[in-house]
């Protein structure tokens, strides 16, 4: 019998699939970028390129950009997909279905966590210290630990979607179905009715009640502003 793909909404697919493409590809242009400049622990024959450092800060400040949009449908239309108040509870239930399900919960939400890692220690460092041969930076050494901690991390949730789901869930972001109540043409009139929403108030009930949820989506929006609130603050006092 065959499996039955379940249906992912549209939204969803373009954010994850935005953030999935330019994550890969800044993951495998910052690994180009250590064996040309770097290559302590390691390096394969790969072309020196040298302008391949500001080919993966681009990748990087894409991801960067579409990753708050990311975040913000993650921790509100797809919050179950996340760690829940009893996630901890049902650790306890070792090899049931429970069990992978959250499991798998946790996965996603890590990947969250750790690509704001990358991006943070992204940001902290300077595109001229890898050029000038400066490998002894500590935000340096902390990028190159965030970027193991991602590839581990995407490995993990792509490891417990399958578990949970098989190669139909996997299969499904890259689904080209769009329902009804899921097509782009519904999108005007649904931003029209957020916005009136938000010019009556109801903005002030987005982060309620607060929830351990709501104060992890705080924090990543809030790394997200200071990663690139401090560059510039640098900027300004070194001028």
């Amino acid at each position: 019998m065959k499996a039955t793909q379940p249906y992912q909404p549209l939204l969803l697919r373009i954010l994850h699939g935005l953030t999935g493409l330019f994550l890969i590809a800044a993951i495998l242009t910052a690994f180009w970028t250590y064996d040309t400049y770097d290559g302590r622990w390691g390096r394969i024959p790969l072309p020196v390129f040298k302008d391949i450092e500001g080919i993966h800060g681009t990748f990087g400040l894409w991801t960067l950009l579409i990753f708050p949009a990311f975040v913000v449908y993650a921790f509100h239309r797809g919050q179950r997909r996340l760690v829940q108040p009893n996630s901890v509870a049902q650790l306890v239930q070792v090899g049931q279905p429970v069990w992978w399900y959250t499991l798998n919960r946790f996965t996603n939400t890590l990947a969250l966590l750790a690509l704001t890692f990358a991006l943070f220690s992204g940001k902290m460092m300077d595109e001229t210290w890898l050029p000038k041969g400066e490998l002894q930076h500590r935000w340096y050494y902390i990028h190159l630990i965030s970027w193991v901690v991602m590839v581990a991390a995407i490995a993990l949730h792509l490891l417990m979607n399958a578990k949970v789901g098989g190669t139909p869930l996997l299969l499904s972001i890259l689904s080209r179905e769009i329902r009804d109540q899921d097509s782009p043409k519904l999108w005007p009139e649904h931003l029209s009715q957020w916005w009136l929403a938000v010019k009556k108030g109801a903005w002030t009930t987005w982060f309620q009640p607060i929830s351990g949820l709501i104060i992890l989506e705080i924090v990543i929006l809030s790394s997200i502003f200071v990663a690139w609130v401090l560059p510039l603050l640098k900027k300004a006092v070194e001028f």
